[in-house]
């Protein structure tokens, strides 16, 4: 439990953020901008101190780091910057007659304090990405690190107030009972990144103050290997997939569905790969990372209990070290496949035929991501149309979360909400409905008012279910030029329909 004093601080901690939000500097473009460079100087600046961090927390290499996380960091801050002027430009929408000579739009803007609940597999982009969203939205924040990935979590309370506005950003580090508490706390907006059983919890606590909440979760998500595809191709992709962060990544692929017939091709050709990848002792290579914590090592062969391996198995409880392993002829009901794995290992479980495949992946709750090995385009079609997940990919994996302009997010069991790119500014600005019009023109509203007539009526009708076409496709004169006919034709039809009536 918590003290007081520390159960005080998280509020004191929010209501600060809260403060400077409502100063308003926030929503000055130019302060939004300011700030992500910022962060992208920490990116830049501290890259060997984060490199540090994560080689302690995850056994991860240097060269992995920017490949990893960094440089997506990197790209979705200057995407920010570069377009934030137009993601925050008022968006005009189409109009009907009744509101031809108005100002209709939808502008963007800040929703408040937004909790940031990161992950510990990749402690740095899963933390800073919504985080660069929120600042590009206007919002303060307050991130929450993971605890499991502590040296990560103290590299990050020590490094954003050095950069980043220290009233506006907070960060708050601790294990359970400090989310908890914070989750105590009213925010705008709750971003959270995990487990689905976590989401659960934090979805309920956000209810309590009627917050928003996005939910970034995971799920086991399927790999389904036609006959009829490249299968060294397809292998070598799906390793890489698969064992990158030692299994420890959200959307790696969960298992694979493939026809019986090409399994023991696929396990050779896993097992050539790993050799390239990571030699012929993964654990000497420093490109092979580790299990976070002994509690998840221990979990996760647990879940290998009772199956037949075919690739790898060892490990080492003093290095939380798994190998790279492959598990054959896995049955649908096996322990494996009731929960997310999130280790490396890559059970393969054989279905009949492209009909089996889909069946086995609808009967289960929808994935994070799917993915598709197949040169067949009835086979590809059939998969996109007749399955649902929150992304998928074709003939490779994971590669759709590098693409700023895709947005990422679950659906169902593996999330709700979305980010990356201007998905991210979306998600975390309020999109408010604005009119302005003038006093001027009074006579138009009469069809409105008290007391109503047959004629009354139909003259409401009429301006109310005729609309135009928007004009924030047209540009220059063609706007000016369709605006002014857009008039001429209302005053004509004023002019017929008041003598009308």
């Amino acid at each position: 439990m918590l003290a007081w004093g520390e159960e005080e601080m998280e509020k004191q901690v929010v209501d600060k953020a809260r403060r400077a939000f409502n100063t308003g500097r926030s929503r000055v473009l130019q302060y939004r901008v300011d700030q992500l460079r910022a962060l992208l100087r920490l990116i830049r600046e501290r890259q060997a101190d984060i490199s540090a961090a994560l080689t302690q927390d995850l056994h991860r290499s240097v060269f992995n780091t920017p490949l990893l996380e960094l440089i997506g960091l990197e790209n979705e801050i200057k995407l920010a910057v570069r377009e934030l002027s137009d993601w925050t430009r008022p968006q005009h929408v189409q109009k009907s007659l009744i509101t031809l000579t108005n100002d209709v739009f939808i502008k963007a803007e800040p929703l408040g304090v937004v909790l940031i609940i990161g992950a510990w597999n990749y402690p740095w982009s899963l933390t800073l990405g919504p985080l660069i969203g929120a600042i590009a939205a206007g919002n303060a924040a307050v991130v929450k690190p993971s605890e499991l990935s502590k040296t990560s979590a103290s590299l990050i309370k020590e490094l954003l107030p050095q950069y980043l506005d220290q009233e506006m950003y907070h960060v708050v580090t601790g294990g359970v009972p400090e989310t908890q508490e914070l989750l105590k706390q009213r925010f705008d907006h709750v971003f959270y990144t995990g487990s689905s059983t976590v989401g659960k919890l934090v979805m309920e606590a956000a209810a309590r103050h009627l917050t928003p909440v996005t939910l970034e979760l995971g799920g086991k998500s399927p790999c389904y290997v036609d006959q009829n595809c490249d299968l060294a191709v397809a292998c070598r992709r799906i390793t890489w997939g698969k064992f990158s962060n030692c299994g420890q990544t959200c959307i790696a692929p969960d298992y694979i569905l493939c026809n019986t017939s090409i399994q023991n091709r696929l396990i050779e050709e896993i097992r050539q790969t790993l050799q390239e990848f990571y030699g012929e002792n993964p654990e000497s290579s420093p490109d092979y990372g580790r299990i976070i914590n002994q509690n998840h090592f221990e979990r996760v062969l647990a879940l290998m209990e009772g199956c037949s391996v075919a690739v790898g198995g060892e490990s080492d409880k003093s290095q939380c070290y798994i190998a790279p392993t492959v598990l054959k002829d896995v049955l649908p009901h096996a322990r494996i496949m009731q929960e997310e794995i999130f280790g490396p290992v890559l059970p393969i479980v054989t279905v009949n035929d492209v009909n089996e495949a889909i069946r086995f992946i609808n009967e289960r709750e929808k994935p994070l991501a799917l993915y598709v090995f197949s040169s067949d385009k009835k086979v590809i079609k059939r998969m996109l149309g007749e399955t649902s997940s929150g992304g998928v990919v074709v003939n490779d994996v994971m590669i759709h979360y590098t693409v700023s302009s895709l947005p990422f997010g679950g659906v169902g069991n593996s999330g709700m909400g979305m980010y990356h790119g201007k998905h991210t500014f979306d998600q975390l600005s309020h999109k408010r409905a604005c009119l302005i019009t003038s006093l001027g023109m009074e006579s138009l509203n009469n069809a409105r008012y008290p007391p109503q007539t047959e004629s009354r009526l139909q003259k409401a009708r009429f301006f109310m279910l005729n609309r135009l076409c928007s004009c924030a496709h047209l540009t220059g004169a063609l706007a000016i030029i369709s605006t002014v006919l857009a008039l001429g034709l209302l005053i004509t039809l004023l002019v017929v329909l008041l003598k009308g009536w």
